[in-house]
């Protein structure tokens, strides 16, 4: 191993496709500096889709994935970083650009969900939707702020900001009968406005951020919370888990990835076009 390979940092990655992403890029040649809440595995737990009840244990953790890094023959920087907690956000951007100099890939996977996130209008507490929109929309501004001088610094980077559909769809029946709350929606649509403005800005200087739409991709963590049936039954069809990491490779390392610059991507399309699971 050594320190002359390119750098990714890769939010969200103890589980699901922020792990799926951050083997892909570690197997295409990269380092790989990783964040999630979870450090040890059996510590995992995430909310119920509604209500309030017990949270869910998952599999997942930065042990795990940095074992899996490693084995592919990369570097791996696990970093503790709670989307929720704006200075866990900017001390991981510390971390790793102390540890490593550089991040030439940036993955904004991460998302936050707490307790009631999806529930129905009249039953959500706004200030339920204030923390989702700050973990989704404000500190996923504050990370780019912190990494974004760096990667001008050297020459250039490149971001992929995973986006959702919920976005720009209405949901197509009430949270928990196959739709989803407008809490979490409203802060991914505001999260879909970062990478334009990116490229707006600092194009120019050899930056380039992607709207990467993953489709519905059921994770460890989405099945535990139950409600996938409904969807299913909505005509939402699955994407393979990792279908998202070998999209972002292909964005990353591939010229002609700039014509989907100014794009929100469709991960299923890209991936059936180009063949990248074949």
């Amino acid at each position: 191993m050594t320190a002359t390979r390119p750098v990714a940092l890769v939010t969200g990655a103890s589980r699901g496709i922020g792990r799926r992403t951050a083997l892909a890029l570690a197997a295409a040649g990269h380092d790989v500096a990783f964040t999630a809440r979870t450090v040890a595995e059996g510590e995992g737990r995430i909310p119920p889709r509604q209500g309030t009840a017990a949270a869910i244990p998952v599999p997942g953790s930065l042990e795990r994935t940095r074992a899996e890094i490693e084995a592919l023959g990369a570097r791996a920087l696990p970093v503790r970083m709670d989307l929720l907690d704006r200075e866990s956000v900017r001390a991981a951007a510390r971390t790793v650009l102390d540890a490593w100099e550089r991040v030439d890939v940036l993955v904004n996977n991460a998302v936050a969900h707490i307790p009631g996130t999806h529930e129905r209008f009249l039953d959500l507490d706004v200030d339920v939707a204030e923390q989702v929109a700050a973990g989704n929309y404000l500190n996923q501004i504050v990370l780019l702020q912190a990494v974004l001088p760096a990667m001008v610094e050297q020459g250039g980077g490149t971001i992929v900001n995973l986006c959702s559909g919920s976005a720009t769809s209405d949901p197509p029946a009430p949270p928990g009968e196959g739709g989803w709350g407008v809490a979490y929606s409203a802060s991914k649509a505001a999260f879909g406005r970062l990478a334009g403005a990116v490229n707006a800005e600092y194009r120019g200087r050899g930056i380039r951020a992607f709207n990467l739409d993953p489709g519905f991709v059921v994770t460890d963590a989405g099945a535990a919370r139950g409600g996938i049936d409904a969807l299913k039954g909505k005509g939402f069809e699955a994407t393979p888990e990792e279908a998202p990491g070998a999209a972002i490779v292909w964005l990353v390392t591939h010229p002609e990835a700039e014509k989907f610059l100014g794009r929100v991507i469709w991960t299923p399309k890209l991936v059936a076009e180009l063949g990248l699971l074949d």
